[in-house]
């Protein structure tokens, strides 16, 4: 039996320093953490306050941005030389918890520790919206952010330039019907923050990157109607390296383990001095998405598309800090979940 390390606050901090760093779809950070402290369990909320009605009605999106946080936490742990033990949806009661994280006790001899380099890339990892040069990437590490994603109950497919160019297409198709919903356009524009304004959510304009000169590929334009923020045009890679994340099965639990294979797999491939972007356009339309699922693969539910290469290093983002909220009481004895 392993003896359960206290969750004080010089235990906590580091893992929810590492737990913000996680990447969100529109920096929105939709988490919100709870120190249990009666039952010594660290708790991952969603935010309601922070998703994206348009973009993401399904939340689907959010899970994964909490996933990849759970992610965080976990490295920051086994970091410390700290065993934890995640429950995913820990209280059907409480559908806003998403999963509840406790230290078991020092990592045994039978542990291992995480691949090299994972922890110092947490803080090295940013999104690049810039062109890449196109220098392939060596199968080894190709096949390090594959097994990364098969770790975490999610598998990740490397198409062939006949299906990177199907995936592109779909993804340009979404990109148009972005640009003409202007609902849509107007809830992404609302996340992008101009220099200045100080807020800890949010694209901040220096993050941006430009439109591809070719017009082959087709990252997401947060602009808008004001194309006064709109950067001029680059030549992008003309050999696109992509990745389909994709899980078997389709399902909140699902959503939220294909968010931490995610952030795996992006640490993964910082570690080896890549750089990525994701393309997620085509998640956010239902006949899009399903059209990026694998040809004559019955059980492919495709999560998002990453972009990697070797480029320049993406704009850091902001961060809120994870301070959490404390419950000292303990839970009551009925089974019913936390308020």
């Amino acid at each position: 039996m392993h003896t359960r390390i206290p969750l004080d606050t010089a235990t906590v901090e580091p893992l929810l320093a590492a737990a913000v760093a996680a990447p969100s779809i529109h920096n929105t950070q939709p988490w919100r953490f709870r120190l249990d402290s009666g039952r010594q369990v660290l708790e991952v909320h969603s935010a309601p306050e922070r998703t994206l009605p348009l973009t993401d009605p399904a939340h689907r999106a959010q899970y994964l941005s909490v996933g990849a946080a759970v992610f965080n936490i976990r490295i920051a742990a086994v970091h410390r030389g700290l065993r934890p033990e995640v429950r995913l949806l820990p209280d059907p009661y409480d559908p806003g918890l998403l999963a509840a994280v406790r230290l078991a006790g020092p990592l045994g001899p039978g542990d291992l520790p995480p691949g090299p380099g994972l922890h110092e890339a947490i803080a090295r990892r940013h999104t690049s919206r810039r062109p890449f040069t196109g220098r392939p990437v060596p199968e080894p590490v190709v096949a390090e952010m594959t097994s990364a994603a098969h770790a975490c109950g999610a598998r990740l497919s490397v198409p062939d330039i006949a299906g990177t160019r199907r995936l592109l297409r779909l993804t340009a198709a979404a990109e148009a019907r972005n640009h003409a919903h202007p609902d849509r356009t107007a809830e992404t524009l609302s996340w992008i923050t101009p220099p200045g304004r100080g807020s800890h959510y949010g694209i901040p304009a220096t993050a941006l990157g430009p439109p591809d000169a070719g017009g082959r590929m087709p990252m997401r334009d947060f602009t808008g109607a004001l194309p006064v923020l709109r950067l001029p045009a680059l030549w992008f890679e003309r050999h696109v390296q992509l990745a389909l994340l994709w899980t078997p099965h389709d399902r909140r639990e699902d959503w939220l383990r294909a968010g931490q294979a995610l952030q795996y797999v992006l640490l993964t491939a910082t570690a080896a001095g890549l750089r990525t972007s994701l393309l997620h356009q085509a998640m956010e339309w239902p006949d899009l998405r399903a059209a990026t699922a694998l040809p004559r693969h019955r059980r492919c539910h495709p999560q998002v598309l990453i972009r990697f290469g070797y480029g320049p290093d993406g704009a850091p983002t902001p961060r809120a800090t994870g301070h959490p909220a404390v419950r000292t009481a303990a839970p009551p004895a009925t089974g019913t979940g936390p308020d």
